[in-house]
């Protein structure tokens, strides 16, 4: 099955793995790793932020695309570190870009953000 993300460029995804992600990580595996990201946090948010992208103001489409590009690296590290000097610089890498992604995530939760971007019924 094939995915295609609509929410982040190859470009800002590069950003996010660093200099040292592996080689393995191909745009095919990139866009699972987005899929699943922008399926779960639309769940999770009850708003399909991904249908509605366009009617995003900029600052959400900020936001999201903060989220999906850090939990996209995590997944992108995990997948292989060996392209990192050691198993701690990966290690590393995966929780600061875990910990921002949860920061996000609890304030897309938050009901008066939601309340400001139209989604909280």
């Amino acid at each position: 099955m094939a995915f295609t993300r609509t929410t982040i460029t190859e470009a800002q995804l590069a950003f996010y793995y660093g200099a040292n992600v592996n080689a393995g990580v191909t745009a095919d595996a990139s866009d699972f790793f987005v899929a699943t990201e922008e399926a779960y946090l639309s769940n999770l948010l009850k708003f399909d932020f991904v249908t509605n992208w366009t009617s995003l103001n900029a600052i959400y489409k900020v936001m999201f695309t903060d989220y999906l590009g850090r939990m996209a690296a995590v997944a992108a590290i995990f997948y292989n570190a060996a392209g990192y000097t050691d198993g701690i610089e990966a290690e590393n890498m995966a929780k600061i870009h875990w910990q921002k992604a949860l920061d996000i995530q609890k304030l897309l939760q938050d009901s008066s953000t939601q309340d400001f971007m139209g989604t909280n019924s």
